[in-house]
């Protein structure tokens, strides 16, 4: 008699301990040269970010919850309030200020912003425990990789109600920094398990111009610290938190694809697919903001040779920016779309000085008031692996002139130079004082070097 052969179990998957798996093993020597120097230029573009930042209010605030709360030294470096600190404290402070100017990194296909909350928690251990420059670049590649797939993972549904770069980065913080303290693969998951479970972040606050923006990046940076140390001490985290039957996707999207939390892990770098912000507003703005750049320089047209402009856009931008019709701040103006637009056509620049100029400016709001968003098909359907730009502008003696832009300034296709970088962290670290051009100088050239330390120590210059 032939013996039957039970049928095979089915394979289950569990990517959540695929993702930490790959984030505990990762290498140095894994990471493509390429993608090496590109994270090289992304610490730059974060530190950056994090001095313009730093006279912010919101910022203030934040920075002094932290200089009251946390230990008065350290070794982890504080940008805002210049002093050393504890790991926990300075990952805060300088996630919040990472974010606030709207200069920092995004990734497309996740509309998520990384740096605020991998750098901030990567440099802040790395300084406490003495880490080396290549374990901070492998780490933070990590945290990238990591957080990404995740913010891909919870797709469009998830980003109109929440901010991806709070919940996607409370988990690309953890593996940030568990991949720092060397956490073993089943450690890793619980990090992440720890750190999924503490997501948080709604897109809420737009409609008050409340400051809870740095709030979810201070809090994804310290919560996701937090996170790794516990699961390094033996604190356990649900083991599949991002696509259990009460996880994240589950309380969090309508649309998750579980499939992209392990998208070509190990040979799809998705840190080198992240696009650098070339305007000083949400990135929501930036396609139609050089469509409009386009028209008026190809056309040699003044702000006052404009009628009305109509943006076509996705639904993600409606969304986002959608609620900001008066803004009230300077931050909240950055989420304007007639804001944006009005700088461009007034001054050809939507930089840190012009939105400081611009709040209850008249020439701003008459201009802002003539600009419009539609729903377009195409843009729409495209976003947000692309993110195209497309304009209609009528002028006052009646042209219909189009602009298109398939790739705005910044993206992977049409991105920044290294000089540009560095133009670009010069005109940050000097904003309102922060920094002295020597002390960003000497900034920029560390980080050009930081694979080379043995042992990290301060990177700011004091003086």
């Amino acid at each position: 008699m032939t013996a039957v052969r039970a049928p095979s179990a089915p394979t289950v998957l569990h990517p959540s301990a695929d993702l930490a798996r790959f984030a505990s093993e990762l290498k140095y020597s894994d990471i493509p040269e390429s993608v090496l120097s590109r994270c090289e230029d992304l610490l730059l573009d974060t530190l950056a970010s994090i001095l313009a930042g730093s006279t912010a209010r919101a910022v203030k605030s934040v920075a002094k919850y932290a200089e009251l709360m946390g230990p008065a030294d350290g070794k982890s470096e504080d940008y805002v309030n210049r002093r050393l600190t504890s790991p926990m404290f300075a990952a805060m402070v300088n996630a919040a200020s990472a974010h606030v100017v709207e200069q920092d990194d995004v990734h497309n296909g996740s509309v998520f912003h990384p740096a605020a909350v991998v750098f901030p928690p990567a440099l802040a251990v790395a300084q406490a425990i003495g880490a080396s420059g290549q374990e901070l670049i492998t780490a933070s590649v990590a945290g990238y990789e990591v957080g990404i797939r995740v913010g891909e993972f919870l797709g469009r549904s998830h980003y109109k109600i929440f901010h991806t770069t709070g919940t996607a980065g409370t988990v690309a913080a953890a593996v940030t920094v568990g991949r720092l303290l060397k956490l073993d693969p089943e450690q890793m998951l619980h990090a992440i398990g720890s750190a999924g479970t503490q997501a948080a972040g709604l897109w809420e606050f737009l409609r008050d111009a409340a400051d809870s923006k740095q709030l979810h990046t201070a809090h994804a940076a310290s919560a996701g610290l937090t996170a790794a140390y516990l699961a390094q001490d033996g604190f356990t985290g649900a083991r599949r938190i991002l696509e259990g039957l009460q996880g994240m996707a589950a309380g969090m999207s309508t649309d998750a694809d579980p499939a992209k939390l392990i998208d070509r892990l190990g040979s799809r770098w998705a840190l080198a697919e992240t696009s650098f912000k070339f305007h000083a507003s949400c990135r929501h703005t930036h396609p139609a903001a050089d469509a409009l750049q386009h028209v008026m320089r190809a056309h040699g047209l003044k702000a006052s040779d404009v009628e009305s402009v109509v943006t076509h856009v996705h639904q993600g931008a409606i969304d986002v920016l959608g609620p900001v019709v008066d803004p009230q701040t300077v931050h909240q103006s950055k989420f304007s779309m007639g804001t944006v637009l009005a700088l461009i056509a007034i001054r050809n620049s939507a930089d840190l000085a012009g939105f400081d100029a611009a709040l209850k400016n008249q020439e701003v709001e008459a201009f802002r008031d003539r600009v419009s968003m539609v729903l377009d098909e195409e843009v729409d359907t495209a976003y947000p692996q692309r993110w195209i730009g497309k304009v209609t502008v009528t002028t006052k003696d009646g042209r219909i002139l189009a602009g298109r832009v398939d790739e705005p300034k910044g993206d992977p296709g049409n991105s920044l130079s290294r000089p540009e970088i560095e133009d670009k962290a010069m005109r940050l670290g000097t904003y309102l004082g922060a920094a002295n051009e020597k002390q960003v100088k000497e900034l920029i050239q560390t980080v050009w070097n930081i694979r080379k330390q043995a042992s990290l120590g301060r990177l700011f210059s004091a003086s």
